[in-house]
């Protein structure tokens, strides 16, 4: 079967590059409409107030302004800003506009106007009393009696604590014959994606709202909308043409796109409102700052006996997805290294922050961050080589892991063993450790991840797709996966070309449109060749079935005894009997030719993709700078379906994991909640001229069956593992360990300063 693929495996071409390059694809804030006003909002310069006035009176009054909305004239429902129908996350926090403020950005009125300058002018116009309330920026004091309440909750939690009790925690602490606990810390890295949140809304004679979003999740967006403005499903139309990036931020709906339909609603104008780059930072997502205690018990021989985790999660101002993170994170720390003992709590926490999101990493950045360096460390006390600690005790085939799924290979150890290999890890101690003056020392590290495909069983996952083959042999994909710029649509047409047997070419791709296209929960959890490349198979597996029975007909010979290839129907045993594709479903004697339909649902099970991270750097001890100098990512992802694409999504991830590893954070006073930060001169984000000499290797070791041809995901899988290889390559150098993302100079420094302390 392998040997026949003729397109999947392939480096096919993007489905949407010729609109890209030539500058035709249309994104959200491209949409130009006659009549189009610009909305803007004005946001809160407090962390925690009470609203008790907010006059637009000077505003409205000003030439060019079309409308103001304050409080009293937005619906006062309830809603989640986080769509994707995780149980936990289902948390009904948010008002559009509300009595209070709790952070520094939060939206409290909004204009529109003939332009957005004029807009701009007006927010100035909005006069706002306030009553400054007590707030609380860290977790851990949140947590604490008497700490101000974001939200009426206990203890400032979003939801109870997460507990994950297997085995006898005590038991195996019993047993071991060492201990150790440490504490690990992470930044708040946003995700700074190239399109700025954006969104043009639009109620046509009909009173159909159409809104043109940039979104992971057309019709979570559809149906929240729905929801909280009182329109039928039904009148709502969510349209996502192209996306610039989301990294997983893009799963929320966002304040913007609640305003922007009712600015149009109130005015009978398209609307359009798109965030500044520093809105961006402020009143986008971040990645959670989360505070992992670890601790572990093992035998002098490296056998692990205990494991115990408690992990708190700074969620800021609203839920979003604070208790998926959580739990994922809870449940990830349950995986890599075998244990039979685990006691794992985990805290989702209000605070007066920014709001922390979805991000790509989804929780388990934190925790593998934690359990990879604790690892390491633990590898270096016993006199142990960290690969061969790795080795000695990585998760492998019929092992039970974190969502019950039994794995059946060792692709972690193959992963290990490849990236030993590849970077030279046991003949490394032959090569120097240090420059000539010592002053810049050289270490290496590796990392190890596991990502599952999908959210099964948090979410019951499904996608589904329509397959149209039209009268002259070509194929119309219709599909309502989300293309965040990965090339999803690429993927789903190789998919679907290569399980009918006809040319790439040949598939052409519709997507983004809720009124056109069938439903898809959305673009998350590396869940998107998994699951919408199944659907997508599934439904081209049976249009190719309806295929085979006309071109019976034809042919004169059972459908069983058929192949089509290459877009020929052929009988397998006698291959000059042919017809090509479009000759089988074209019409005779004048008559239209024959159009083939199927329609198909994804329902896979979770699957789990691997990888290993071997990172080698440099340290100045002088300036305290690491600078990456070589990586080697090996990935085992079941079947590329596009190489190319698993190419370049494991070296974006690992230009992201590095950047959120040593140089990128949000930075917020921690006295005030004021974004230091919110540009990209002072937030750092690393460039093309920043990166490393790297190495990707593909392995296809264990395919799935749950994929379309054994593919599984790998979109989340590189920021898991570089960020330990890094921290621990850092160790290896200096001999001392840094356990705070990100590590920045100065924190490199301080540690080498209180090493010399203790000397």
């Amino acid at each position: 079967m392998v040997a026949q693929l003729s397109v999947v495996g392939t480096r096919a071409p993007r489905v949407d590059g010729v609109q890209k390059v030539t500058g035709a694809a249309r994104y959200a804030a491209d949409i130009l409409l006659p009549g189009m006003l610009y909305g803007k909002i004005k946001r809160s310069p407090h962390p925690h107030a009470r609203v008790l006035r907010v006059d637009g009176s000077r505003a409205r009054a000003l030439s060019g302004v079309k409308a103001v909305l304050t409080i009293d004239d937005v619906p006062r429902v309830l809603h989640a800003g986080a769509p994707a129908p995780r149980i936990l996350n289902h948390i009904k926090d948010q008002y559009i506009f509300d009595t209070k403020v709790r952070f520094v950005g939060d939206g409290l009125a909004a204009v529109a106007a003939a332009s957005e300058e004029i807009a701009e002018q007006a927010l100035d116009l909005i006069a706002v009393e306030y009553e400054l309330l007590p707030a609380v920026f860290d977790a851990e004091e949140a947590m604490q009696p008497g700490a101000p309440l974001v939200h009426e909750t206990d203890r400032n939690l979003v939801v109870p604590p997460i507990v994950i009790q297997i085995g006898d925690i005590e038991q195996g602490f019993a047993e071991a014959d060492y201990i150790v606990e440490e504490v690990y810390t992470t930044g708040r890295p946003a995700p700074t994606y190239m399109e700025p949140n954006a969104c043009v809304a639009q109620f046509d004679n009909a009173g159909n709202l159409i809104v043109w979003a940039s979104t992971q999740g057309p019709f979570m967006v559809r149906g929240i909308l729905a929801e909280v403005l009182g329109i039928p499903v039904s009148k709502v139309r969510v349209i996502c043409e192209h996306m610039g990036g989301g990294f997983g931020a893009k799963q929320d709906i966002y304040q913007h796109e609640f305003i922007c339909a009712l600015l149009a609603q109130r005015t009978g104008r398209p609307v359009k409102m798109e965030y500044t780059r520093e809105e961006c930072f402020l009143a986008g997502k971040t990645r959670h700052p989360v505070k992992v205690t670890l601790k572990q018990g093992f035998t002098r021989d490296g056998r692990l006996t205990a494991r115990q985790m408690r992990y708190v999660a700074n969620g800021g101002a609203y839920c979003s997805h604070s208790p998926g993170i959580t739990e994922v994170g809870c449940w990830d720390a349950t995986s890599l290294f075998r244990c039979e003992n685990f006691d794992i709590r985990g805290y989702a926490v209000y605070t007066n922050n920014p709001v922390a999101g979805a991000f790509r990493g989804y929780g388990a950045v934190q925790s593998l961050f934690a359990l990879n360096c604790q690892m390491d460390g633990i590898a270096r006390t016993l006199g142990i080589d960290p690969v061969d600690f790795m080795l000695q005790n990585v998760v492998g085939e019929g092992d039970l892991v974190s969502a019950g799924h039994r794995l059946h290979a060792n692709a972690l150890e193959a992963c290990l063993r490849r990236g030993a290999e590849e970077i030279g890890w046991y003949e490394r101690h032959l090569r120097p450790r240090q420059d000539p003056s010592g002053i810049v020392k050289r270490g290496w590290g590796v990392g190890v991840e596991m990502h599952s495909s999908g959210a099964s069983p948090f979410i019951k996952e499904q996608s589904n797709a329509i397959l149209k083959m039209n009268e002259d042999g070509t194929v119309h994909l219709l599909t309502g996966v989300a293309d965040l710029g990965t090339g999803a649509l690429t993927v789903m047409a190789q998919i679907a070309a290569e399980t009918l047997g006809i040319p790439y070419a040949s598939v052409r791709v519709t997507a983004g449109d809720t009124d056109v296209t069938p439903f898809d929960i959305g673009a998350y959890a590396s869940r998107t060749t998994f699951v919408g490349g199944g659907a997508v198979a599934k439904a081209a597996a049976d249009l190719r079935t309806q295929l085979l029975a006309l071109a019976a007909e034809k042919l004169g010979a059972s459908a069983d005894a058929l192949e089509v290839r290459d877009g020929v129907v052929f009988v397998s045993r006698d291959p000059g009997r042919a017809l090509p594709v479009r000759d089988v479903v074209k019409g005779e004697g004048g008559v239209p030719g024959r159009s083939l339909m199927s329609r198909a649902t994804g329902e896979p099970d979770v699957a789990h993709s691997f990888a290993a991270h071997f990172a080698e750097v440099d340290v100045d001890t002088e300036t305290g700078q690491v600078k990456v100098i070589r990586v080697v990512a090996v990935h085992e992802v079941g079947k590329a379906i596009n190489p190319m694409g698993v190419e370049g999504q494991i070296e974006g991830g690992l230009q992201q994991g590095i950047g959120h590893t040593l140089t990128e954070d949000l930075i917020v006073d921690p006295k005030t909640g004021r974004t230091l930060n919110a540009n990209l001169v002072d937030y750092k984000m690393l460039t093309s001229l920043d990166m490393p000499a790297t190495k990707v290797v593909i392995l296809e070791l264990a395919p799935d069956p749950g994929g379309p041809f054994g593919a599984k995901g790998v979109a989340e899988d590189p920021l898991l593992a570089i960020g330990p290889a890094i921290a621990n390559a850092v160790a290896d150098a200096i001999g001392v360990r840094i356990r705070e993302y990100p590590i920045t100079p100065e924190k490199v420094l301080r540690a080498l300063r209180a090493q010399q302390e203790q000397l």
